[in-house]
């Protein structure tokens, strides 16, 4: 599991942060300007702190969980 510790930031705001700036095409400074829209007061730099490291080990974590497609197909009728 990602540890948060030492971060000023709640941990579902730096997730939220980051899946915005990798499902989006955002750039930090749209995220920054988002989140001052939702109360929070955030810079950019931030932001990117928590992209940098955090973004590979959510990667890894979602091909973990992530399910392989089934194998072959049913026939119409079959059943």
């Amino acid at each position: 599991m990602i540890s948060f510790n030492g971060r000023n930031f709640e941990k579902e705001m730096i997730l939220q942060s980051i899946r915005w700036y990798l499902a989006y095409s955002l750039s930090y400074r749209d995220i920054e300007e988002i989140m001052k829209e939702r109360g929070f007061d955030v810079d950019q730099s931030s932001i990117q702190r928590w992209v940098v490291p955090y973004a590979p080990q959510l990667e890894a974590i979602f091909h973990q969980k992530k399910k392989r497609p089934v194998r072959g197909y049913l026939k119409p009728g079959a059943m």
